[in-house]
């Protein structure tokens, strides 16, 4: 048997933000991936499906080269508001480290990555609407975590203190 989609009405389009909003907030984000699909069937265009649906691709990020983190900055990069534009593009690349971070990664090798959120935060925030300042506390908190003690984020020290104790003369 042959399954195929079925198109959802224009009349359906808010009741099914909703639902994806929803889903997101239960962490059930493929769920909502497939709702802003749907809307997108029958509303190429539509920002609020097109943003939902890139925040649901970084809602899957695990770190792996199987995150779909192309997709979703494809998405961001064709946000129609400029501000959106640069504000999902820094949530996107905070994302990818974050995923990469728990993944294992080193933190050194994720500078890189905070480095293209701040700088997208930054400059989102200078074009900011008034009274909006989220890409504040999305620059606060990469602040926050590139302050965290518990990770070596340069590296520099640790490889320092390793030679000095290879070198050091026995005591």
């Amino acid at each position: 048997m042959e399954y195929n989609l079925k198109r959802i009405s224009m009349a359906g389009i808010a009741e099914a933000i909703a639902k994806a909003e929803l889903y997101r907030s239960l962490n059930e984000p493929e769920e909502a991936e497939s709702i802003c699909r749907d809307i997108l069937a029958i509303d190429p265009q539509h920002q609020l499906a097109s943003r939902m649906l890139g925040l649901a691709l970084t809602d899957q990020f695990t770190g792996d080269q199987s995150d779909r983190y192309r997709e979703a900055e494809d998405i961001f990069k064709h946000l129609a508001d400029p501000y959106e534009r640069l504000y999902y593009t820094g949530i996107l690349y905070e994302r990818r480290a974050k995923a990469q971070l728990r993944a294992g990664h080193p933190p050194r090798t994720l500078l890189a990555l905070f480095d293209q959120a701040m700088q997208s935060f930054a400059e989102a925030e200078r074009i900011r609407p008034t009274g909006n300042d989220d890409a504040i506390l999305r620059w606060n908190r990469c602040v926050r975590l590139l302050q965290n003690p518990a990770y070596l984020w340069n590296g520099v020290e640790e490889e320092e203190a390793q030679f000095e104790a290879q070198d050091a003369p026995p005591t």
